[in-house]
Formats: C-alpha cells, sequence, structure tokens
C-alpha cells in the first residue's frame, strides 16, 4: 500500500487507522523521526473531497483543540500543509474506537458512559462551552483498561460560533437530534452518546441504529425490550438521553453525570415489606413478645441480599450492628428473595404502661437501599389495681336509707295514739328499723365484717329521734359507737350475714326499749349513761369505758388507715349511715346540733374513704415510677 510521504515535516507513516472518503479525510499512524513518538496525523485531501467545506471543518478542529486540554482528548501537537490538503497532528491512543465489535458488560458500558459524560462536562464548562455534535460510536475510543477518548472534534461549535449551513446537516443518522438542525445545544451531545449506549448494550452496529427507531418519528428509539435484564432505573435515565423532544431530556452533560452515578444497570432486587408498622401490646411486666415480618423480592432473575439492623435511640443503650438491648431481629442477616423474619421484643427492660417506637433499617442491594420498619410496643399496665369506686350503689344505699329514715319518724307518731301506748309504738319502730336497716346493710354489704356497725348506727339514731328527745339522740349516737366493739364478736361468726341481721335487730331492740325509758322518765345524763349500756351489751362500768374507747379507736381506724382496702361494703356502711342521719334530719330539723353531729360523724369517714383511694393510687405510682429508673426510657 503507498503510504503519503511526511517526511519532509518530519513523520514516518506506520499504517492506515481509518478514512472517510466522502469527507476526503484520512486518519495515519506515524512516528516522529526526531523523537520516535507515535502520533496521530489526520490527512485533510480537499482535493479528493465533494465538499470544499471541509477546510474550514479542519480550521474549526485545530481552533477547538488548540484550546483544550484534558485527560479524555488526545492532545493537539500542530499541523502542516500538504500537496493536496492540509496535516492535523494529535497525540496517539492505543485504543480502538466503539465502531469495533467487543464485549463490554453492563456496568463497564455504565464506567464508559460516566467518563464520555465527565469529558463532556469539561467541554460545557469551558467558556464559551464546546459543543461536540457528532458523539457517536466512531469518535470514542476505548483501551483495554477502560481509559476512555473523545476524538473528532471537526463538527464542534464553540459557543454561538456560526457554523456553515452545509455543516448544518452533517452527522451520523440516528446519533443526532432534531434541535441540531436549528440550534444545538449542551443537550445534543447525550442524544449522541445516548444512542452509543444503546448500541453497546443491545449489541448492534452504529449503522443499524435506525432499525430501532419508531415508524412515525425516526427521532425516537425503541430498546427498552430488548434489554429486559437491566435495571428499570438504569433504562429510564437511559430514556431520558434520547428524547427526541430537547425539555424532555436532561439540560446538560453534568445533570445527567449525577443521574447516572447512583444507578445501578443491572436488574437488581426490588424488596416488598409485609408491614410498614409492627404494633406489640404486653399484657403483664416483662412479657417478651415477637411479630413475623415477610421481607419479598418482587424482582425476578435477581437475588435479594440484606441485613436488619436498628436505628440509633437516644434512649437506648448504646448498641453494636449484631446487638440490641430489647430488639432481635431474626435471621438478622439473609440471601433470598421470600424471607420471614421474626422480630422479638422483651419488655422486662421498659418501664411500664409506656409506648415506645423504634426503627428497624433494611440495608439491601435492592433498588432502595434502605427500607424502614416502624415498632411500636405498648407496655404492660402498672400493678397497681385501680378499683372503681361504686358511685351508684352508693348513691342508692344513701336514698333508700334516707327514705327509711324519713318515713319511720313520720310514721310513729301516727300509730302511737292508735296503740294506746306511746312505749309499746317505739318499741315496735325500733324493732322494725333494726330490722330493715340490718337486712339492707347485709344486703348491700354482704362481705363486710363491719355491717352490724352501720345497722346499730342508723336504729340508734332513729330509735331515739322517734322518741323526741334530744338527749336521746346523743344517747343513740354514743350507743352506735360501741356497737363497733361487736365486730370482733362477729369475726368467730361463720357467717356474716346472718350475724349482721341479727346483731342488728337485737340492737334495735334493746336501744328503743332503753331510749322509750329515757324519753319518758330520765334527764339526759341518765339517758347518756343508758343508751352506751344498751348499745355495747356491757354493764360493768370499766367494760363501758373499754368499750367506748375501743369503738372510737375503730371508727378512726375505719376511715384513715391506709392499709385497709376499702372495699364495696365499707363503703356502704357510711353511704347508709349517712342517709339515716340525713333522713332524720329532715324530719327533725337539719339546724338541730345533735343532727349535724350525726351527719358529720357518719360523712367525714364516707368523704375520707373516697378522697384517700385516688390519692393512693397516685402515691403507688410514683412510687413504682422511682422503682424504674434503672429501666430505658421511651
Amino acid at each position: 500500500m503507498n503510504y503519503p510521504d511526511f517526511r519532509p515535516q518530519g513523520y514516518q507513516v506506520i499504517r492506515e487507522l481509518g478514512r472517510n472518503r466522502e469527507g476526503g479525510r484520512i486518519a495515519w499512524l506515524a512516528s516522529q523521526l526526531r523523537t520516535g513518538e507515535q502520533v496521530v496525523i489526520k490527512q485533510f485531501c480537499f482535493a479528493q473531497s465533494s465538499d470544499w467545506s471541509a477546510y474550514k471543518e479542519h480550521q474549526r478542529e485545530i481552533e477547538v483543540l488548540k484550546g483544550l486540554n484534558h485527560p479524555g482528548i488526545p492532545k493537539y501537537l500542530g499541523a502542516f500543509e500538504t500537496d493536496n490538503g492540509f496535516g492535523l497532528i494529535q497525540e496517539y491512543k492505543n485504543a480502538a474506537s466503539l465502531a469495533v465489535k467487543r464485549s463490554f458488560d453492563p456496568e463497564e458500558i455504565k464506567q464508559i458512559a460516566v467518563k464520555v459524560l465527565e469529558i463532556l462536562v469539561y467541554l460545557q464548562n469551558r467558556i464559551p462551552p464546546v459543543i461536540h455534535r457528532d458523539v457517536k460510536p466512531e469518535n470514542i475510543l476505548v483501551d483495554e483498561q477502560l481509559n476512555v477518548y473523545l476524538i473528532d472534534f471537526g463538527m464542534s461549535r464553540i459557543g454561538s460560533q456560526e457554523v456553515a449551513a452545509s455543516s448544518v446537516f452533517k452527522g451520523t443518522p440516528g446519533f443526532i437530534p432534531p434541535e441540531q438542525l436549528r440550534q444545538p445545544t449542551e443537550a445534543s451531545d447525550l442524544y449522541g452518546l445516548g444512542a452509543t449506549l444503546i448500541c453497546l448494550l443491545t449489541g448492534i452496529k452504529s449503522t443499524q441504529i435506525q432499525d430501532l427507531t419508531d415508524d412515525d418519528d425516526p427521532y425516537i428509539i425503541n430498546f427498552r425490550d430488548l434489554l429486559p435484564r437491566l435495571s428499570p432505573r438504569f433504562l429510564s435515565w437511559l430514556e431520558l438521553m434520547v428524547k427526541p423532544r430537547l425539555k424532555e431530556r436532561f439540560t446538560d452533560a453534568k445533570t445527567a453525570l449525577k443521574a447516572l452515578i447512583p444507578l445501578d444497570v443491572v436488574r437488581v432486587p426490588a424488596v416488598k415489606l409485609s408491614k410498614s408498622v409492627l404494633e406489640f401490646q404486653a399484657t403483664h411486666i416483662g412479657e417478651k413478645l415477637h411479630q413475623n415480618i415477610e421481607v419479598v423480592n418482587t424482582m425476578p432473575e435477581t437475588l435479594l441480599q440484606g441485613k436488619w439492623k436498628v436505628a440509633p435511640h437516644p434512649q437506648d443503650p448504646r448498641h453494636t450492628r449484631n446487638f440490641h438491648s430489647w430488639i432481635v431481629v431474626e435471621p438478622s442477616k439473609f440471601k433470598g428473595n421470600h424471607i420471614n423474619c421474626r422480630v422479638r421484643v422483651d419488655t422486662s427492660k421498659l418501664m411500664a404502661d409506656k409506648l415506645y417506637k423504634r426503627r428497624l433499617r433494611l440495608r439491601s442491594n435492592a433498588d432502595v437501599e434502605v427500607h424502614s420498619l416502624t415498632v411500636q410496643v405498648k407496655t404492660a399496665p402498672l400493678p397497681i389495681e385501680r378499683r372503681p369506686v361504686p358511685y351508684l350503689r352508693l348513691v342508692c344505699s344513701l336514698l333508700v336509707s334516707a327514705m327509711f329514715a324519713y318515713a319511720g319518724c313520720l310514721f310513729v307518731p301516727l300509730i302511737a295514739p292508735a296503740m294506746g301506748d306511746r312505749i309499746l309504738a317505739v318499741m315496735v319502730a325500733s324493732i322494725g328499723f333494726g330490722m330493715v336497716a340490718g337486712i339492707w346493710v347485709g344486703i348491700v354489704a354482704v362481705n363486710s365484717s363491719e355491717v352490724g356497725i352501720i345497722a346499730g348506727i342508723g336504729v340508734a339514731i332513729v330509735a331515739g329521734i322517734v322518741a323526741g328527745i334530744e338527749a336521746a339522740i346523743l344517747a343513740g349516737i354514743v350507743a352506735s359507737i360501741g356497737v363497733e366493739i361487736g365486730v370482733a364478736i362477729l369475726a368467730g361468726i361463720k357467717d356474716r350475714f346472718e350475724a349482721a341481721i341479727g346483731v342488728s335487730i337485737a340492737v334495735g331492740i334493746v336501744v328503743g326499749i332503753g331510749i322509750t325509758w329515757i324519753g319518758t322518765s330520765i334527764g339526759t345524763m341518765m339517758a347518756i349513761v343508758t343508751g352506751i349500756v344498751a348499745g355495747t351489751g356491757i354493764m360493768m362500768g370499766t367494760r363501758i369505758m373499754m368499750a367506748i374507747v375501743a369503738g372510737i379507736v375503730a371508727g378512726i381506724k375505719l376511715a384513715i388507715d391506709p392499709v385497709i382496702e376499702f372495699d364495696d361494703g365499707k363503703l356502704a356502711l357510711f353511704t347508709v349511715g349517712l342517709g339515716i342521719s340525713s333522713g332524720i334530719g329532715f324530719v327533725v330539723g337539719m339546724l338541730n346540733p345533735y343532727i349535724l353531729f350525726a351527719l358529720s360523724a357518719t360523712g367525714l369517714p364516707l368523704a375520707s374513704i373516697l378522697l384517700y383511694q385516688p390519692i393512693q393510687h397516685r402515691w403507688l405510682i410514683a412510687k413504682y415510677r422511682k422503682s424504674e429508673k434503672h429501666l430505658i426510657k421511651p
């Protein structure tokens, strides 16, 4: 083969690298005679070219190359004239163009794309920017180390520089975007690069790219169905590179590069979690709970690999990648496309009656690298029983006892004349009130060991009021206090219900007779002494005093002792007593000092019990919380 003689210019041709007969351009590999350095000489043969605009292309390429300095662009070394044109001397790169059939895997093609985009970013960042206008496989060189070089700047444009009208229509079909016919922009070179990548990925030649174009629009390249193994996100990126409409394409190389770098080229798994929130509810302190979460890979022909990790939380103790103080996921690492993971929660390290929220992070090789899962734990209630106050039953007891007392006080004066004997009438009324009060309290507070107390209080007060003597009222009240001593006796009786009724009837009879006697013949002091004797059933003086003291102490303790558990029975006792006092008060007169005393005596213990219960509950909660200081906070 006859090679041109460039020895007068100081170069010896080694071989031909390529040619464009239509454009009259031939690329030669040559060596410099003086140094032996290998260079590329691009020969422009104007006499052989049908288009003399090649001369302007030669001048334009020299102008562009003189101002460029990038490792991905062969350096401009000089130029010389020949008999039929010009010669342009460039740095030689031992790399074949992408038009030469080679095999690249998808990740290598991505690496090539990144490097070409970096070259385009350099060109577009220049002032004014440089637009190559002819990006295609033939103008991209890649060596064995995947070093990439962009060549042939004969069609390039600097900024708003005008170009010859004949060169506007130049370019390789399938690699030039529509706007290049009017006004090329930074996005124009992206179209050529996108078409080049499609050729590499599909394995077609650059001359066959038009086989993929749409019949109705030659600028639309259909390739997605040919690449089923590639990542949908990467394919979407590539579609944006070759959008015919300029507004739908990436605006410049920098934007396209930024979008490409984080993408996986090969199809990657897609994670689907069966739940986004795991809700745990503990029923007792220290309970260990667990739930399952399914991790499914919805992308076929891929393999999912992942690892669970509990996200750091300021209240949790410091934990490692493989250990958390109270949350465990099994398995923490997995490989597969349908995994059943178990999330375990240990509430023994958590505070009672609190809501905890933590996040689990699944890091995988999926399209979305990190997935989050919320773990929500409601710990068991505080181990402190909150006993509801039976307000409805207490109100009923109050109303019924007040009604009976009120009716009795009105009824006795009516039957006394008919019976002819006031004493007999009072005795009958006393017995009747004793039975009614005893039975009523026994039903309301069947489990209470103090049921006899309220019966004695009620009957004694009612009987005293019926007699119509203020001194008898005081005697009945004092006598009823002594009845509390009867509680000790009742403790030994097997059937408390029957014992309570019996005591109530007996006290009613005794107090009724005693008060009647007091009301007819004896003064105030004697009435008090007789009431005490009748109420306690004890006839000796020393025992009387002991009974009074014991009764008072027992009443005070019943009202304020925090050790005692306030059951419905004790509440019912004070409610019935308050009701009887209120009922009598409506008949006798609420301003009566003895009635006020009776109301205070029966109302204050009830109020103390009702108020103490919520106070005690809060105190117990505070005490329990203090014992939880070492536990993990929400």
